[in-house]
């Protein structure tokens, strides 16, 4: 349905669990949608987590880069510093 009758324009985002596999469907189920215009739940936990690491460190948000969330919006997620930068250093080291 998304594909056939969605505006061209169309974001897509996911929140019933399991997210990150809901919003995978979806956007497997629509391939003339580009794939950057879906996103997951897991968003607000990425950007959760960005603003935790950035005042523990005092860092600004801005410099915080690869952060990746494991997992889905649930209790099984892992927001992941160890390949994370904080202005170009790695998140672990800073923390």
């Amino acid at each position: 349905a998304i594909n056939d009758h969605a505006a061209d324009d169309i974001k897509v985002l996911v929140v019933g669990n399991p997210a990150n596999t809901n919003a995978l469907i979806a956007q497997a189920a629509a391939p003339d949608v580009p794939a950057e215009r879906f996103t997951a739940m897991t968003r607000l936990d990425h950007n959760r987590a960005i603003s935790q690491l950035a005042a523990k460190t005092g860092a600004a948000v801005s410099d915080i880069k690869k952060l990746t969330i494991w997992g889905n919006h649930s209790a099984t997620q892992y927001p992941d510093i160890f390949h994370a930068e904080i202005a170009g250093k790695n998140a672990a080291e800073v923390v």
